[in-house]
């Protein structure tokens, strides 16, 4: 069973090495070496075993902080295919390869063993479930969201839109290949349906509901749970993004970071609590850049929705040329930043002239904490309470 992942978008040509031979849907053999496709072609390995490709210039981070372009190496089939905007590269690879690559890309491979299996599983479970309500959407307030069903020519794309996946260019560790090898076949389901698996970097110490990001309806097994044990104090969604709450992925402790973050993620380590400043000229040079509209000096922010976790999904941006609702929570945190805020998990305060955007944890806050998963485990927890613990009234099963 393979999955085609959309690795490259939108170029003129695309640059590959090959180790090994390839060979073409017309029979023609590619030795190994470097090469440059300016047209379609469907490279199939000789030796699936041994054989891979590298591509240059692969974009990651896609209009995040951290976006940087890689050189990256695949096992697999490479097909590129010619549309109206450029060639796409795809890697045609097995689910499990595709599932070991994305637990070595999301979090480092030196993870603890029951984070990685637990991973392993909602990988494999959020590549086969039936995805929630599909596609990027506007509703009749004009908020909008992003979903996973954007792509026409591959299922899934390499970067965070979908799943990391890097191919083989992360270290694949003993306990990756063993957390595959344990779960393989393993699914995350709700009343016998596959679930669909969200997950992100840090909740802020409560995870949301499905609806704070996307449609608004209700999925039983994406619902707000504390990060932690129960708390001694209840918390307000503005008064737990104030607070620092015992949850799990409140931590600093550098060993433990370390085996979680890959090389690029460990330049953010304020992802518990953080704070942004700016002018009121910057916030209206940001909604000018971003929504390509013009609000005029700005008078105000104000938070009108937010769901469990402190996570804003309708907030209104006062403008001397009048006021607008924007939301959900992506496009919020697209319209206050020049790449993404970390969260739209924040509270709004005025100080000295400025806007003082104080926030709560990294990602949209839907399902899987991947610290707070990752502190579960260092403590002991098996992969089976973790899952559990951020998708309740699931069950695992092998199909």
């Amino acid at each position: 069973m393979n999955v085609s992942v959309g690795v490259i978008r939108r170029r003129p040509s695309i640059e590959a090495e090959l180790f090994g031979t390839f060979t073409d849907a017309n029979g023609k053999q590619y030795a190994p070496g470097n090469y440059r496709f300016t047209s379609e072609v469907w490279l199939t390995p000789s030796d699936l075993a041994s054989a891979s490709f590298a591509l240059n210039d692969v974009t990651i981070g896609i209009g995040f902080h951290w976006e940087r372009n890689e050189r990256q190496v695949f096992r697999g089939a490479l097909r590129i295919i010619k549309g109206a905007d450029g060639l796409t590269g795809i890697n045609d690879v097995s689910i499990e390869d595709y599932v070991m690559s994305v637990i070595s890309s999301e979090m480092s491979a030196s993870c603890p063993l029951d984070l990685l299996k637990a991973h392993a599983v909602i990988a494999r479970s959020w590549l086969k479930a039936s995805p929630l309500p599909p596609g990027d959407k506007r509703d009749t307030d004009g908020l909008k969201w992003y979903n996973r069903s954007s792509h026409s020519d591959f299922e899934v794309c390499a970067d965070d839109h979908c799943q990391r996946y890097q191919g083989i260019t992360k270290a694949f560790s003993p306990a990756a290949s063993q957390a595959v090898s344990d779960t393989r076949g393993e699914f995350l389901t709700y009343k016998g349906e596959i679930c669909d698996t969200r997950f992100y970097k840090c909740c802020g110490g409560m995870t949301d509901e499905f609806s704070t990001a996307w449609q608004d309806i209700d999925v039983p097994y994406l619902r707000p749970i504390f990060d932690g044990p129960p708390p001694a104090n209840s918390y307000t969604p503005e008064s737990l993004v104030r607070s620092n709450v015992p949850a799990y992925c409140n931590t600093r402790d550098p060993k433990l970071l370390s085996q979680i973050l890959t090389g690029f993620d460990h330049e953010t380590l304020d992802f518990f609590r953080w704070r942004v400043d700016y002018t009121p000229a910057e916030v209206r040079d940001l909604i000018q850049a971003r929504l390509n509209r013009d609000p005029g000096d700005i008078g105000d922010l104000k938070p009108l929705s937010r769901g469990p976790s402190g996570r804003i999904y309708r907030l209104e941006i006062v403008g001397s040329k009048g006021s607008f609702i924007i939301g959900k929570e992506l496009e919020i945190r697209r319209a206050l930043s020049r790449s993404h805020l970390y969260s739209s998990a924040f509270v709004v305060d005025r100080e000295n002239g400025k806007f003082v955007l104080r926030g709560a944890g990294w990602g949209h806050g839907v399902g899987l904490c991947q610290i707070g998963a990752a502190v579960m485990a260092n403590q002991g927890k098996s992969y089976l309470e973790i899952l559990t613990h951020y998708y309740p009234g699931t069950r695992t099963e092998t199909r």
